[in-house]
């Protein structure tokens, strides 16, 4: 497949996590050299690295980081101070489901492993996390694969917000199956939204996409309705954050807007996401907790200030699409359709396909 970029979001190097600055994408390329758990949580809290699933995967390494100086060889101490690094990690960004399904794999690990010695369970829990990084690998090159069902020769995507190669070890998951067409020699488009107040799209995006030389165009979030309207858009494909176990999602903020316009305008709106990203615990999406942002990100974007002085400001980052408006879900086991009270939960049962 096609990378999405010639440089990688994470990677570990020399007993260091190596993360691509993404606030400062797409004037400047900037690695930064991460040595301790609480630089993974202000790089996660700061948006330094952002996207469900490699948030996940700095995670599972912010858990070494904050471990490996440990000098008990007492299990129970130990494994109180890994709960303890798997809480302040979790508090970074509480929305993403990605982030505590990858300490909780790390702290399973630990569980399985407690008749042996610290030092090696420390060695386990490395290499547990460089695992979950080349799944991730396999993963999406999967649903990119599976995404090309949705896809024809000559197709126009939009997206909102990004979920490409920067938000995964490298593919991403909703741009995964455009990276896929692109390697096949199919012409596909891409509509990508700005995605205020943070312009992923217009920055993360856009940047992405042109340097794996697929054609964007960036347009403003209310500009949507549109190009939809004027027959510009065949489909749409988003990320997600954390999906219900009835297929309602949380997404980028506008993603439901988008939804809803995309039905009114009988344009097919798939969700592409790992199984990860879904959490089965969650009956539905109300029962998602929706992280609020700094006001500052709405008043003062990019250092200048674009509001009156103490006015109020509501700023959710993320918002909850009801699963009526998702024509399927592109996943690594395939595309899952309605209903997803029941085809959901048959992702996680080894005996049954969807």
């Amino acid at each position: 497949m096609v990378r999405s970029s010639t440089i990688e979001p994470i990677r570990w190097e020399n007993d260091a996590l190596i993360l691509l600055d993404q606030t400062l994408l797409p004037t400047e390329i900037k690695y930064l050299r991460i040595t301790t758990a609480e630089e993974v949580w202000e790089a996660i809290k700061v948006l330094r690295v952002r996207g469900a699933p490699v948030i996940g995967l700095a995670a599972a390494f912010g858990m070494y980081l904050g471990l490996r100086d440990s000098k008990t060889e007492d299990w129970t101490s130990f494994r109180a101070s890994a709960q303890k690094q798997a809480d302040h990690l979790n508090s970074a960004r509480p929305t993403a489901v990605n982030l505590r399904w990858a300490v909780e794999r790390i702290l399973e690990m630990i569980d399985a492993h407690r008749d042996q010695s610290v030092s090696r369970i420390l060695e386990r829990v490395l290499s547990e996390a460089q695992q979950i990084v080349l799944e991730d690998h396999e993963v999406c090159l999967a649903m990119g694969q599976h995404g090309l069902k949705v896809l024809k020769d000559g197709a126009r995507v939009l997206t909102h917000c990004n979920a490409g190669g920067l938000v995964t070890a490298r593919y991403g998951t909703a741009l995964a199956p455009i990276y896929a067409a692109h390697e096949k020699g199919m012409r596909v488009a891409v509509y990508a939204d700005e995605t205020r107040p943070l312009l992923q799209g217009s920055r993360l995006t856009a940047w992405e996409l042109q340097r794996a030389g697929v054609p964007v165009t960036i347009i403003c979030d209310n500009m949507a309705a549109t190009v939809m309207a004027q027959r510009k858009v065949d489909l749409v494909i988003v990320g997600g954050d954390r999906v219900a176990a009835n297929g309602d999602f949380a997404n980028k903020i506008g993603t439901y807007g988008v939804a809803i316009l995309a039905g009114e305008h009988g344009i097919p709106f798939y969700c592409a996401v790992p199984r990860s990203s879904i959490d089965l615990r969650l009956t539905s999406g109300d029962q998602i907790p929706i992280e609020e942002r700094n006001p500052r990100e709405v008043t003062h974007g990019f250092g200048r200030q674009t509001a009156p002085d103490g006015v109020q400001v509501f700023n959710p980052a993320f918002d909850v699409t009801p699963h009526r408006y998702v024509t399927a879900f592109i996943t690594e086991k395939g595309l899952v359709k309605p209903p997803y009270e029941k085809t959901i939960p048959k992702l996680f049962d080894p005996n049954r396909c969807v």
